[in-house]
């Protein structure tokens, strides 16, 4: 019988102690559980982080993604072994411990950081592999729209589903994607930076469950999402996409309008991020707040106006 989840922190907590002992002979102990989720646990002890991945995990294809995370140091973390353990039928891996995006700054949020790195990310060769998995952008996507159904009746879930329906087929995950010569990450935002050595190195991306070959515009896709539902100033916007074009990211074109490459992939991601909004709110018994409300008022625009996303930002 596999352990309960509680127990199951426990015991990822201690592979995490056993991994930062084994690494070095004067560990300043200290514990913590950073994510709980259905995507994945992940506790930290001292410099050394252990991950849990979902259940559903392929042990083949998280392999080679932590291949790829090894052979490209100086944008992906790389993990600490080549190779998942096993921890009652679920995947771990262990990684070294790096400083977090700062939440309670947003002025100095990364933005060009994450740019110059996705674009970094893009241009590398194409793996020649045919293990090499396809990015899963699309698969989360629709995992989401997934979890919504799941969760029961809501009046925000009609906008949601109407304007995932508008979308293309691969952008939900029904049909192949259109490019996959790309190495991309497959869920960038914020949360999967962190500088390493902490407290002050290099800001590199984390969390590989993702990555893969697919369209590079889908790694583009949240902050011109948040900035078209108006969540992302038209400044920080500005210097995310002037950092990617100027590394030469080939997601969009080095000059003139970004949003031909950008809009079914920034549709998806407003999609994915309402659905899951909506999931969470039945879940919890609750109403949405002003910012889940700003994504479906979004969604709801969507469904009238297939062009692009209807607003101002994006003219």
């Amino acid at each position: 019988m596999k352990p309960a989840p509680a127990q199951l922190v426990q015991q990822l907590t201690a592979k995490a102690r056993a991994t930062a002992h084994a690494r070095s002979t004067s560990c300043p102990c200290g514990a913590a559980t950073l994510a709980d989720h259905p995507d994945g646990i992940v506790v930290r002890h001292a410099d050394t982080v252990a991950k849990a991945h979902p259940e559903d995990t392929d042990r083949a294809e998280l392999t080679t993604r932590l291949t790829l995370a090894t052979h490209h140091p100086g944008v992906l973390l790389p993990p600490l072994a080549p190779t998942p353990a096993d921890l009652h039928g679920r995947l771990v891996t262990f990684w070294p411990y790096g400083t977090p995006v700062d939440p309670d700054t947003p002025d100095a949020a990364p933005w060009e950081a994450a740019a110059t790195l996705l674009a970094r990310l893009h241009r590398t060769p194409t793996p020649s592999s045919p293990d090499v998995p396809t990015m899963r952008g699309p698969a989360k996507a629709a995992r989401a729209i997934t979890r919504l159904r799941a969760a029961g009746p809501h009046p925000a879930a009609t906008p949601v589903l109407r304007a995932w329906d508008t979308l293309p087929a691969w952008a939900r995950a029904e049909a192949p994607m259109p490019h996959t010569g790309t190495l991309c990450h497959g869920d960038l935002h914020l949360g999967q930076l962190i500088r390493h050595p902490a407290p002050e190195g290099p800001w590199l991306l984390i969390d590989v469950d993702d990555l893969g070959v697919g369209v590079p515009a889908w790694d583009l896709a949240r902050p011109a999402a948040w900035y078209a539902c108006g969540l992302l100033q038209p400044g920080e916007w500005a210097r995310f996409l002037a950092a990617y074009r100027a590394e030469g990211g080939p997601a969009v074109p080095v000059d003139g309008d970004p949003w031909p490459a950008l809009d079914v992939p920034a549709r998806a991601l407003t999609v994915q991020t309402a659905a899951r909004a909506v999931a969470k709110a039945v879940t919890a018994g609750r109403p949405l707040d002003e910012v889940e409300q700003s994504v479906v008022d979004a969604c709801d625009r969507m469904a009238t106006v297939p062009p692009q996303l209807a607003q101002e930002h994006t003219k």
